[in-house]
């Protein structure tokens, strides 16, 4: 790999990462999670950042134990924790959808989809911190429920158990919505 004098590398298992190669690997990851736990699109930016900021601060710290996604992923809760516990709490304030009635019914159909789509994520987003963030690491992220466990510090059974709960809470309220 070339180094290159303005960007600035960490090292990861003995192998030099571009800090802009981990932001372009990781960026979209570490940015959707900050906003799924702070439901805030301005918090996620800078938390993104800070995020990224510590990890090359901090390269020395990562052990290996986990995979280098989760390991910046656990700094992304943690920063998100922080953040929350130092600011005011926002509501997450879905976005709403501006479907035209003269469009086509393709069109039509795939607004129905988007709102569908969107209300499942409101839903997700009104549960409780410690099932949406495990719903949010499942589907989201696609990690593994030992690696979960280690990045919220729980066993994996608990990672099991709030899984299901999680999902048996969407199941119930999308019933309840007929959606």
């Amino acid at each position: 790999m070339l180094q290159s004098k303005e960007i600035p590398l960490i090292e990861v298992r003995a192998q030099a990462v571009p800090l802009r190669e981990m932001m372009e690997l990781y960026g979209s990851d570490v940015w959707h999670y900050a906003f799924f736990l702070t439901r805030s699109r301005e918090a996620a930016d800078d938390i993104s950042q800070e995020v990224f900021l510590k990890a090359y601060r901090s390269a020395g710290a990562y052990r290996g134990q986990a995979s280098f996604k989760t390991w910046l992923l656990t700094i992304t809760r943690n920063t998100s924790f922080s953040w929350r516990r130092g600011s005011f709490w926002r509501r997450f304030l879905p976005l709403g959808s501006d479907g035209d009635t003269r469009q086509t019914r393709s069109a039509e159909t795939e607004a129905l989809g988007k709102q569908y789509t969107n209300r499942i994520w409101e839903l997700i987003m009104e549960l409780p911190d410690k099932y949406r963030e495990v719903l949010v690491l499942d589907m989201r992220e696609e990690l593994p429920v030992a690696e979960m466990a280690v990045l919220l510090g729980v066993a994996e059974g608990t990672v099991k158990s709030r899984l299901s709960r999680a999902r048996e809470k969407i199941r119930t309220a999308i019933k309840e919505e007929q959606l």
